[in-house]
């Protein structure tokens, strides 16, 4: 329902905006006649769509004058205002939508008008409401002034005027402040000035300072905006102007304005603390913005309790977000505060350092404590959406340790190891498992992301995990968490191996550590496989016993097979496959009789979790690849000992061919499977390359079956990679070659019964002709034309079009080089033409226009000649490629394309541009992020 009422609006906004377009400046008169019948009988029994009627004539007089002034005749703008000020007035006192809606109207009016032909619109307004008489009573007048004033530097900032003119009207707004800050400052020091006026005052000057109001003009309405704090009315709204009005950027230059705050800021403290302890965290949202004082060195004193506050908002009592929920809000003013001090010249940043470096290890204390999970009562008690929003704070808190630890560094990691260290020996003081826990999560969070190599503390980091109780699934965690980070440093001492490796086996057999566990093992699997040998007979055991236990989910048995692959690609061939064998042949086993049953989804799903279970145990099998070092003083690079041979996957690929042949005849119907049959070989051939080569001929013969029999696109991908590894390998060509003629045979077959149900199929084998599309043309005589793969471009599917776009741009180039292909392009390209200029003319999305330019652009820098004929006789015909054009714009768009040989962002440019006019959405709001 959501999505119908969100399209009916935009139908009708879309209306609005062509009745707009359509209307001549005479229809403004029946617009307000539209909303002064709906107002002066409006204390007659109306339906409840009057106002919506009333709003509607309201926002197309808007629509008119923001976006079509130009339709507009000079002598009309002193009626439509006057008209304008009069509708105001007469809704001061009825609905506040239509309201709002007609002092856009005039806002936008005002902003046309302005400087030349209205001087002093400001002025003017606030003299016009502040005029007695009339019927609607001051309190109402003096509302609708402040709506007034509050819309037109909003309107300002969303208007579509030229850049000078933005230039200009910005100067002249920003000279209506003198008649706009004494009224402000009135209604908000005004004992009598009810609490609504006062929190449209401050809404007023929220929007004002957006015009980059100095700081300095507007310091009184600054300071009563720090006494409406006390008004819990106006708290929000005063907090929202304070902070709008000091972060603006020019702001800082204003030092002594600044200064002058500071007492009232600080004043707050005892506010802030009773608030918090009253519950009322909507207080602390304060965000002092007030940086330019640590600029000033005479007044660091002063700049350091405006960070103890902070401090002390970070540090909130409680559990977030259970508790509180403000402390994340001044996480980002720590980074922005050590970015100031640390952009310091030299001299300057040692003062600052010595003065904040024990502020920031205080801030390392308070993040830690407040990352500290809750008593396991408690945090049981959560539920899934808090425990959620606990995680995401703590990744926040996580980011910022590593953020801190470019200013403290190696000192940081010390002072988190002495404090971990007493915690773990103090044998006298009981500790919690929160505690460890915390400063845990402080190391990995720093040595996920910072290189450790070099500390000399984590080895004794590495003595101390044994000696922690682990006792709770998420001290658990975030030890084997701390573990993988520390990967790379194991690799470089790979001594400590012994000492970490038996907890992450351990952890393996837990469902509950199931995620830290294998992601660790493969971390170290990864990075320290060449030292792994001596451990590799107990990895396999455990990893195989786990896995026949069914311990962990899918994605953690994928993880585990992956970290497997690391670990055997360092062993010697035989010992690879005795561990193959012993480690996959209970799955060949179940594989051999799911293919004997009958296909039902159930083994369907057992299959996919075998077949898925190979491919990514070979996706990181490989014998070949040596592990690269970095660094000048790294030590000699690990390598694998030699191997002879067949490579152990190919090995293993050929044993259980047929088994999968068996598999696939009877799944050949179901993409999934197929899918999962071609994932294996898809990822061998990645990781092996021309390793692979022995299974290139019988794959070739599988794939053209499978094919021939049920066309599916993830056969189409592994072709692609085989052709991309194998076809220019003489030995291999023939079967390569048999294979592509074969799928692009049949493909052809698919386009001429009608693709349109097989846009997966198109996709995949337009970037496969993309890919060969160089050598397939010389080597082959199979008849090739471009009228198939112009009726790709025409597919709603974005993946597909995408593709065919790519298949185009890598084609056209070779007009000139290869004679096929210049031969095509000049039977069959004003078809590919004629298809692109549909597109660009509304019949594909907005999104795709780039892919479109780029083909545009080939033609264009490889075909000219052809090209200009074409779009000659294509733009000639009448309504296309829209209605909408006209002659002399589809002759400037042909002119401009023409033009832009080397410039392929202008084509692009000039694209959606077009693009825009033939929907009829030049000049609306839909294009304007466009």
């Amino acid at each position: 329902s959501y999505r119908m009422s969100e399209s009916s609006h935009t139908q009708a906004r879309s209306d609005a905006v062509t009745m707009s377009m359509d209307q001549s400046h005479s229809a403004l008169k029946p617009l307000f006649q539209k909303i002064e019948t709906q107002s002066k009988t409006a204390s007659l029994p109306l339906s409840p769509q009057v106002p919506e009627i009333q709003y509607f004539g309201a926002s197309a007089l808007h629509t008119k004058i923001s976006r079509y002034w130009g339709d507009i005749p000079a002598e009309q703008y002193d009626t439509l205002k006057k008209q304008l000020f009069s509708q105001i007035a007469r809704f001061a006192s009825g609905s506040k939508i239509v309201l709002t809606r007609l002092c856009v109207a005039l806002a936008s009016l005002a902003l046309n008008m302005m400087p030349e032909v209205w001087p002093g619109a400001v002025s003017e307004m606030v003299h016009m409401f502040q005029e007695e008489g009339g019927e609607v009573d001051g309190r109402a007048r003096c509302l609708a002034l402040l709506e007034l004033l509050t819309v037109l530097p909003e309107e300002f900032q969303t208007s579509r005027l030229p850049q000078y003119r933005k230039g200009e009207v910005r100067g002249a707004l920003g000279r209506e402040w003198t008649a706009v800050y004494p009224l402000l400052q009135q209604l908000l020091r005004q004992p009598d000035s009810p609490p609504l006026v006062k929190a449209r005052v401050l809404k007023c000057l929220s929007s004002w300072v957006l015009l980059d109001v100095p700081l300095n003009e507007s310091e009184g309405l600054v300071e009563a905006s720090f006494t409406a704090l006390s008004d819990p009315e106006l708290f929000d709204t005063a907090v929202e102007a304070i902070v709008n009005t000091i972060s603006q950027p020019d702001s800082q230059r204003y030092v002594n304005t600044l200064l002058k705050l500071v007492p009232q800021v600080l004043q707050l403290q005892e506010q802030l603390r009773d608030a918090i302890q009253n519950g009322d965290m909507e207080t602390s949202v304060l965000l002092f913005s007030i940086r330019a004082l640590l600029e000033q060195v005479e007044h660091w004193q002063s700049f350091l309790a405006l960070v103890n506050m902070i401090m002390f908002c970070t540090g909130i009592p409680g559990h977030y977000p259970v508790n509180e929920t403000t402390s994340s809000l001044t996480l980002t003013f720590w980074y922005t505060l050590q970015d100031d001090i640390m952009s310091f010249e030299a001299e300057k940043q040692a003062v600052y350092l010595q003065v904040y470096r024990p502020v920031y290890f205080q801030l390392v204390d308070v993040l830690l404590h407040k990352a500290q999970f809750p008593t396991d009562e408690e945090y049981a008690s959560w539920s899934s959406d808090e425990k959620e929003q606990f995680r995401i704070y703590r990744v926040d808190i996580s980011d910022t340790l590593m953020y801190v630890y470019e200013m403290l560094g190696a000192e940081l990691l010390s002072n988190l190891y002495d404090k971990l260290g007493r915690l773990l020996t103090n044998t006298e003081q009981a500790t919690t498992w929160q505690h460890t826990e915390a400063l845990l999560y402080g190391f990995q969070s720093i040595a996920e992301t910072i290189d450790v190599n070099y500390s000399d503390v984590i080895p004794g980091l590495i003595g101390l995990i044994p000696r922690i109780n682990i006792n709770n699934v998420q001290l658990a965690d975030t030890v084997m968490f701390t573990i993988g980070a520390l990967a790379e440093w194991l690799a470089d001492h790979p001594v400590m191996l012994s000492s970490v490796l038996p907890l992450v086996l351990q952890a393996l057999g837990n469902p509950d550590l199931s995620v830290s566990s294998v992601s660790t093992l493969k971390k170290i699997c990864r990075e320290c496989k060449y030292d792994l040998p001596p451990y590799a007979t107990n990895i396999v055991a455990v990893s195989q016993e786990v896995l026949i236990k069914q311990i962990h989910k899918t994605s953690q048995c994928m993880w585990l097979m992956q970290a497997l692959g690391f670990l055997l690609s360092a062993l010697p061939v035989e010992e690879i496959l005795r561990n193959l064998h012993s480690l996959i042949t209970p799955y060949i086993q179940q594989l051999e009789k799911l293919s004997e049953e009958t296909p039902n989804p159930s083994n369907k799903l057992a299959i996919i979790h075998i077949l898925g279970l190979l491919s990514n145990l070979f996706t990181t099998l490989d014998i070949t690849k040596q592990e690269e070092e970095s660094g000048e003083n790294a030590p000699p690079i690990k390598s694998a000992p030699p191997q002879t041979g067949p490579n152990p996957v190919v090995v293993v690929l050929q044993q259980v061919f047929a088994l999968i042949q068996t598999v696939l005849s009877k799944w050949l119907n179901d993409s999934q499977v197929v899918e999962a049959v071609c994932a294996i070989f898809e990822k061998s051939v990645k990781t092996l390359l021309h390793d692979f080569a022995p299974m290139v001929s019988q794959l070739s013969e599988m794939l053209g079956q499978m094919y021939s029999t049920i066309p599916q696109a993830s056969a189409l991908d592994l072709t692609r990679q085989m052709v991309h590894i194998f076809a220019s390998e003489t030995n291999h060509f023939p079967p390569i070659k048999a294979l592509f003629e074969l799928v692009t045979s049949v493909t052809l077959t698919i386009f001429q019964q009608g693709p349109r149900d097989h846009p997966d199929i198109v996709d995949s084998f337009m970037q496969l002709q993309a890919q060969v599309c160089f050598w397939f043309l010389i080597s082959f005589t199979l008849g090739f034309s471009l009228l198939f793969r112009v009726l790709s471009l025409k597919f709603p599917e974005a993946p597909t079009v995408k593709s065919t776009c790519f298949f185009f741009t890598e084609l056209i180039p070779h007009c000139a080089d290869i004679p096929p292909v210049g031969q095509i392009v000049q039977e069959d390209g004003k078809l590919l033409l004629l298809a692109v200029l549909e597109a660009i003319g509304g019949q594909s999305s907005r999104s795709l226009m780039d892919q479109f330019a780029e083909v545009l652009f080939c033609l264009n820098k490889h075909c000219f000649a052809l090209l200009t004929v074409w779009l000659k006789e294509a733009l000639r015909s009448p309504g296309f490629p829209s209605s909408r054009v006209s002659d002399d714009q589809k002759d400037t768009f042909s002119q401009q394309v023409l033009r832009e040989r080397v410039n392929k962002r202008r084509v692009k440019d000039i694209v959606k541009e077009f693009t825009l006019v033939c929907r009829g959405l030049h000049g609306t709001e839909y294009a304007a992020d466009y």
